[in-house]
């Protein structure tokens, strides 16, 4: 076996092994994870105890957008490019057109998200059409579909993948409250007559909500005004997108401790095998 054929193998066998390890360490607090559920079973599965947990999905909405569009969840389905359909991941917020103080700042975070956020589809289109971001009036009954135009147009809003939103108060606030947990995630602040939430919030693509707490056990959003948050929110959408199906699991989850150590047994027999080599070599 020659040189370059061993340096080949070599970095064939590296690269898988650094990749893996990189993305461990990038990322050492992992995905935000699900907190809201609404069951928890106990079974016994093969003479093992296992736990079914069925996590609480946000509920459907009928709200209206910028453009005058009737629209709901099923409006934000994503075709991949195997051609299946999915769930998109969406970030959602909560503003009014009126707003003097916070809601241009998270407008403008918003969209700074947005525009940062790309496909990998180098080819193509780039705009990441994997995620959905709404941005919901908490003022409906003022924010008309003109109003949200308005708004639309001095911030740039793309309505591709950007959603303003209006609609029935009662709705909209019952839909926040409840099926967001929005009394819940922002920490009971929650004004049953007037919302005005400074937080961006993370659903996966099962319309469950995805969160982090911290060491007291608290959930934490993302806060709209905060750039670090704001960094920390671009990382966890892309973590996401990169999150496998559970229904469809790869027969190797669960298994790249296992994998990268087998690559690094594999590399050492090749260093091994090509000392051995030289040695027989110069024997010859």
């Amino acid at each position: 076996m020659n040189k370059k054929a061993v340096y080949g193998i070599l970095i064939a066998l590296i690269i898988p092994i650094a990749a893996y390890f990189i993305m461990r360490t990038a990322h050492p607090e992992g995905v935000p994870q699900r907190v809201f559920y609404d069951s928890v079973v106990t079974k016994i599965s093969n003479g093992k105890e296992v736990t079914d947990t069925a996590w609480s999905r946000v509920p459907d909405f009928s709200f209206t957008n910028q453009t005058g569009r009737q629209v709901s969840w099923k409006d934000m389905m994503y075709k991949r490019n195997d051609s299946t359909t999915e769930g998109k991941i969406v970030v959602i917020d909560f503003f009014f057109t009126h707003c003097p103080t916070i809601c241009p700042t998270m407008t403008r975070h918003m969209k700074l998200l947005r525009d940062n956020i790309k496909s990998n589809d180098e080819g193509g289109n780039r705009e990441a059409d994997f995620v959905q971001f709404l941005s919901v009036s908490v003022d409906p009954e003022r924010d008309s579909v003109a109003e949200l135009k308005k708004w639309a147009d001095r911030f740039q809003v793309n309505p591709q993948n950007w959603w303003l939103l209006t609609g029935n108060k009662k709705e909209i606030y019952d839909w926040a409250r409840n099926g967001l947990k929005l009394a819940v995630v922002d920490g009971g602040h929650v004004d049953s007559n007037f919302m005005h939430p400074q937080l961006f919030m993370l659903l996966d693509k099962d319309r469950v909500i995805r969160a982090r707490k911290d060491e007291n056990g608290n959930i934490k959003m993302y806060n709209g005004l905060d750039s670090n948050d704001l960094r920390k929110l671009a990382n966890d959408i892309i973590f996401l997108s990169l999150e496998k199906d559970p229904k469809h699991r790869s027969p190797l989850a669960g298994k790249l401790e296992l994998i990268a150590v087998v690559f690094a047994i594999a590399i050492v027999g090749i260093i091994l095998l090509t000392i051995f080599m030289k040695k027989e070599n110069k024997r010859a």
